[in-house]
Order: structure tokens, then C-alpha cells, then sequence
């Protein structure tokens, strides 16, 4: 890998040479997923039952189809586990001109959804799909597939960056039109991280950022909303009925939780006062009904996945699955800690899934799929010998 890789993810490799890595599944990366999915099932149902009573007439409506979800996630866990992930390399470039077509189609035909004022879905019958969670995991396999190929010429601007600036520009554009200003965010975070990991010169990167700033900058601040929500995130007690509202909630049930918190089902911020509380704002309703005590368990567990990620990404002589696998672990890791910082008020209000415990089906399934690959990686015969 260039020389940067060398140094970071794949540092102190003792042999390029495959070797024998037992069978079976990454106990370090299974338990902490398979708590967070099941404490998600959980709470779901504990804060979406009054919504769904009043809106739908069954209090388990929510928790019946987090819990398919979390079925057919195992399952693509599974085959992320057993399927060679070098055989994914296969389908990097057909992922990025699907998922293109999947935005395209949201806004050209008459399957887009529409809800909180934003067309981020497709809906074909009884199933929804959100081709902006699709754009991550096929934009990180294709950087993944194509900066190893490139290892050699990666510090040159024709080809180590340009490409791969013009593939994520190609991604972002419909995401924007959405409109989804947040995903657009993550998703070039996301790729800035692997760029730079792969080897990509920083002053290349540097001068994009620079560039990319006024862009941003106007977009920000030409959406009322989007304003708004900045404003807000700096006062939210100055807009208590509008845009602070979401905020000042996620606050209030923090603070309600204490150490302890109030007890499985006993949040009172989930009875129509915190909006979306089985999505962007589980977190809070965890908070508040298991005080610090379950908030530090989460964080726990979320900090396992990701070191146990970023070891894999090490530990593999494979550029690809280095790639591949730091990608994978940045996404979630991004996730995580944006959807925390929005409901501890740290960051400004983004409609964001928290990774295995919100209700949502695409990011449910696509994360838990990423596991599965992670693992594959792991006990790939990819693996550095550990020194003695």
C-alpha cells in the first residue's frame, strides 16, 4: 500500500504471506452487535409503543417490523461472513452506477417518498429503501477497489484523486436534491478518511476542503431551514416551540435519567414530546429510562465494534480489505458519534439513525451486512503473523 497505509492501518506487518486463520465468527465484533440489535428491538418497542397505539392502533407495530428487520440483517450477516469479501471487488463499480440509478429514480419516477418535508425514499408496494444509506457502503467499496488497484500511482492528482472526487460528486448531487445536506456531509467525510488512509497526498485534500467551503457554506445558509437549525443549535432555549424544540427534549430527557434512569418504559419525553423518539432520538429515550449507567453501556459497546474494526483494517496485508474494512468502520463510527452529538445537543439537529438500535430497516440490515464483512476479513489468510 503507499507509504501512508503503510505506517497507519497495516503498521509493523511481520509477512505478506497468507496464513491459516481458524474458521467461525468474531466473538469480539458478534456480542457487542448482537446486545446493541437486541437492546434496539427492545427499545423501540418501549419508545414507539404510544405512537404506534395512536397512529396505527397496535402498540406493536414498530416492534414487529424491527424485529423482521433484525432477522433478515442476521442473515445478511451471515453471508457477509461466508461470502470471499474479494469477491466484492467484482461489484464495486456496478454498486456505484446502481445506487446512482436508485437517487436518480427517487426524483424521476413515481416511487420517491416524501416525509418531513425531504424525498429521501423509494417505495415500491409495502417496501421503503433509502438509497442514500446504499451510497455509503458503494462508495466505500469503490474507493476500496480502486485506490488498490492504484497503490503505485495514488500520490498523483490524475489519478489517485480526481477520479475519485468526480465519482463522490456524482453521488452527492441527487443526495443534495433531496434534500439531505447530512448525508452529503458524512458521505464526503467518509471518503476524505479513506482517501487519506489510502494515501492520497493531504494538500490534495486540503485545497478540495478549501474549495469545497464557500459551496458549503452557501448551501448552509441559502435553506431557512437549514439556518434555522444552526441558529437553533446555538440557542435552542430561544426557539422552545420550533426549532429547539427537538433539542431542549433530548436534553430534558438526559437530564430526567440521572445515573439510573426511570426504569424500562417509564420515559415520559417518549408520550408526543421528543419527536421521531424509535429513530433519531432513541439515544435520548435510553438516556432517560437508563441513566448514565446505560448510556456508558452503549458507548462501551459501540467502542468495541470499532476497535475491533480498526484492528482488522491493521492487521490485513490485503490493500483491499484494509480499505475496505477501515471504510466499513468509519461509516459506523461516523454515525455514531453525529447521532449522539445531535441528541446531546452538540451538534446541530440531523434526522440520523443511531447503527443497530434505531428502527429502520436499510440502515439495520446494510450495517449488520458490514459486520458480516468485517469478520470475512478477519479471518481471511490476509492476516499479518503476530510477532512473538
Amino acid at each position: 500500500m503507499p507509504s501512508r497505509a503503510k505506517t497507519g492501518l497495516n503498521q509493523g506487518r511481520s509477512s505478506l504471506t497468507p496464513s491459516a486463520k481458524p474458521a467461525g465468527y468474531d466473538a469480539r465484533l458478534l456480542f457487542p452487535v448482537l446486545f446493541l440489535v437486541g437492546i434496539g428491538i427492545v427499545m423501540v418497542y418501549s419508545a414507539s409503543s404510544a405512537l404506534a397505539l395512536k397512529k396505527y392502533g397496535n402498540s406493536y407495530f414498530f416492534i414487529k417490523k424491527q424485529a423482521m428487520f433484525a432477522l433478515v440483517g442476521l442473515m445478511a450477516l451471515v453471508v457477509g461472513r461466508h461470502f470471499p469479501y474479494r469477491g466484492l471487488r467484482l461489484l464495486a463499480y456496478p454498486a456505484v452506477v446502481l445506487t446512482l440509478g436508485l437517487l436518480l429514480a427517487v426524483h424521476l419516477t413515481g416511487f420517491g417518498h416524501t416525509a418531513g418535508g425531504a424525498t429521501r425514499w423509494l417505495r415500491i408496494g409495502g417496501f421503503t429503501l433509502q438509497p442514500a444509506e446504499l451510497a455509503r457502503m458503494a462508495m466505500i467499496l469503490y474507493l476500496a477497489y480502486s485506490m488498490s488497484k492504484k497503490q503505485d500511482r495514488i500520490r498523483e492528482f490524475s489519478i489517485g484523486f480526481v477520479p475519485h472526487i468526480m465519482v463522490l460528486t456524482v453521488l452527492i448531487i441527487p443526495i443534495m436534491l433531496q434534500p439531505d445536506f447530512g448525508s452529503v456531509v458524512i458521505l464526503t467525510l467518509i471518503a476524505g478518511m479513506m482517501l487519506f488512509v489510502g494515501g492520497v497526498p493531504l494538500r490534495y485534500l486540503t485545497l478540495a476542503g478549501l474549495a469545497a467551503a464557500p459551496v458549503g457554506g452557501y448551501l448552509l445558509l441559502s435553506a431557512d431551514y437549514r439556518l434555522k437549525r444552526l441558529m437553533s443549535f446555538l440557542d435552542p432555549w430561544e426557539y422552545p416551540t420550533s426549532d429547539g424544540y427537538q433539542t431542549i427534549h433530548s436534553l430534558m430527557a438526559f437530564g430526567s435519567g440521572g445515573l439510573w434512569g426511570t426504569g424500562i418504559g417509564k420515559s415520559l419525553q417518549k408520550l408526543f414530546y421528543l419527536p421521531e423518539p424509535h429513530t433519531d432520538f432513541i439515544f435520548s429515550v435510553i438516556g432517560e429510562e437508563f441513566g448514565l449507567v446505560g448510556v456508558a453501556m452503549i458507548v462501551m459497546l459501540y467502542g468495541l465494534i470499532i476497535w475491533r474494526g480498526i484492528a482488522i483494517a491493521r492487521q490485513t496485508t490485503d490493500p483491499f480489505g484494509a480499505l475496505l474494512s477501515f471504510g466499513l468502520t468509519a461509516a459506523i463510527a461516523l454515525q455514531v458519534c453525529i447521532n449522539m452529538g445531535v441528541t446531546m445537543g452538540l451538534l446541530p439537529t440531523k434526522g440520523l439513525t443511531l447503527p443497530f438500535l434505531s428502527y429502520g430497516g436499510t440502515s439495520l440490515v446494510l450495517n449488520m451486512a458490514a459486520v458480516g464483512v468485517l469478520m470475512n476479513i478477519g479471518i481471511s489468510p490476509w492476516l499479518k503473523r503476530k510477532s512473538r
